[in-house]
């Protein structure tokens, strides 16, 4: 079987609505959207997490967050016991690291021949657990770090250790399409698996003055520069943040958010065009997703996530679902759109069996292929989906776990509430049906707990030093 390529672009901190091929008219994406054009999109796609390193560790790992303990940003709060983000709970313990002893996505890769390439933002862990030691090759930008570092962020001079500053060099994103682009100009044939995890979307908010320009122009010209787009919420329901309010976006409007995701757009298509001035392009499957939902509630909410509800850090859909394009023209036929239900571990075994190579049941033991998905099968069904967060996040979400089985979602709040939406007849959310579906909720939990028990997650405890400064007839800053 003659192998194909693969480029698997992952965008950091990108809402599922943030493109237009799924429904943005603010920003612009035409080369991202040719991928759905030329493709298959997918409705009902998600992240293993509402946060990143979790969700990058199942796509290495092929395996739920819950399961090799890696269930929080790595950087937030204490990973050995529970630290400053805590309220009436305690944050659960986390394991900072993708472990060397998983076998990663890109190791399966190797040990058949195809050489394995890794772009931007890692996340997974300090030097011992950087790309180079899950099967790299080549590792451009992939450390530590959560977004990019220096005196210039996304401008030079940026500080990320392994990748080098060139004379001439301007924006991060550039940079990265062009490295990206010039690894698949000089590729000799030998398969590839290209891992392009873009540091973009995440904040800083920063992006090219003449396109803000453009934007600002753009806001101005449909009336969204009068709109009041932040809308002030409620008390951050934990310690590190608890004078500070919940500030939602409620319209996509933001000038520099989206210059950033037009530079984006553009180094998608320099990767694009080189696969088709290679002769490669309908060898070669292109993903593109994120990986968690996009940034809402705070740190400057720079986009809006409507009509799905909250965003990345929240167990609700806007953490958690994401935008998933897939193009494969030797064997996906164009314009397609699933609502097959798929989830982060399950590219691991999903790309194997694409390639004709040998799976890994003890791996990615928690993945599912889809690749029936791709040949325009109808009868692909997962079963249920997981997630399990016990942290006070960034964003002003509480602990939480659920499950997604067909239209239904539950979630259970760690603080004690449980939610059930029918997400068919409310994609936003809006209406509780817990306290009218009781047999649902009970044989939804019974799952969820099973699956808890199963993959060994860990709750949070008790805070036992609560004070109840959120309590109604409280002001925190009192």
């Amino acid at each position: 079987m003659h192998q194909p390529n693969i480029v698997f672009i992952l965008i950091d901190d990108m809402g599922w609505m943030d493109l237009s091929c799924q429904g943005s008219t603010f920003y612009e994406t035409p080369n991202i959207d040719r991928l759905a054009s030329e493709g298959i999109l997918f409705s009902d796609a998600y992240a293993a997490c509402p946060v990143c390193s979790p969700t990058r560790a199942s796509i290495m790992s092929g395996k739920y967050p819950a399961r090799i303990g890696l269930t929080h940003f790595i950087g937030g709060g204490s990973h050995c016991k529970a630290g400053s983000e805590r309220g009436r709970l305690l944050n659960a313990p986390y394991v900072p690291f993708l472990s060397t002893e998983e076998k990663s996505l890109a190791s399966a890769f190797k040990q058949h021949g195809y050489a394995t390439w890794h772009l931007g933002k890692w996340h997974l862990g300090g030097e011992a657990y950087w790309p180079d030691r899950h099967g790299f090759d080549i590792n451009l930008g992939g450390c530590h770090m959560g977004h990019p570092s220096g005196e210039g962020h996304y401008f030079p001079p940026w500080q990320i250790p392994t990748l080098d500053q060139k004379e001439g060099d301007g924006y991060l994103t550039d940079r990265l399409g062009d490295e990206a682009a010039r690894l698949i100009g000089e590729s000799d044939g030998t398969p590839f698996f290209m891992n392009m995890w873009f540091y973009s979307v995440h904040t800083p908010i920063q992006a090219k003055p003449e396109k803000i320009a453009k934007y600002e122009a753009k806001a101005r010209a449909v009336g969204l520069e009068s709109v009041n787009a932040l809308v002030e919420g409620d008390y951050f329901p934990a310690e590190h943040k608890k004078t500070k309010r919940l500030q939602r976006r409620i319209v996509q409007s933001d000038p520099t958010y989206a210059a950033m995701i037009e530079s984006l757009d553009e180094n998608v298509g320099k990767i694009l065009a080189a696969l088709e001035e290679k002769g490669i392009a309908d060898d070669t499957i292109v993903i593109f997703t994120s990986d968690n939902g996009g940034l809402s509630t705070a740190e400057g909410s720079p986009t809006c996530n409507a009509p799905l509800s909250e965003g990345k850090g929240w167990m609700q859909e806007g953490g958690v679902r994401e935008p998933m394009l897939l193009r494969w023209p030797a064997r996906v036929s164009p314009g397609q759109v699933t609502d097959a239900i798929v989830t982060s571990p399950d590219f691991y075994p999903t790309l194997l069996e694409a390639c004709g190579l040998p799976l890994s049941p003890e791996q990615h033991v928690d993945g599912k292929s889809f690749l029936s998905v791709l040949d325009g099968g109808e009868s692909f069904d997962r079963g249920a989906v997981f997630w399990h967060y016990p942290h006070y996040g960034n964003q002003g979400g509480t602990p939480g776990c659920s499950i997604r089985e067909g239209a239904w979602k539950l979630i259970e709040f760690f603080e004690g509430e449980i939610e059930l939406y029918n997400l068919k007849d409310d994609l936003g959310e809006a209406h509780n049906l817990s306290a009218s579906e009781p047999a649902r909720v009970k044989e939804l939990l019974t799952k969820l707990h099973a699956w808890q028990q199963e993959v060994g997650a860990i709750n949070p405890a008790p805070n036992p030093d609560w004070k109840p400064w959120l309590d109604a007839d409280l002001n925190p800053l009192d």
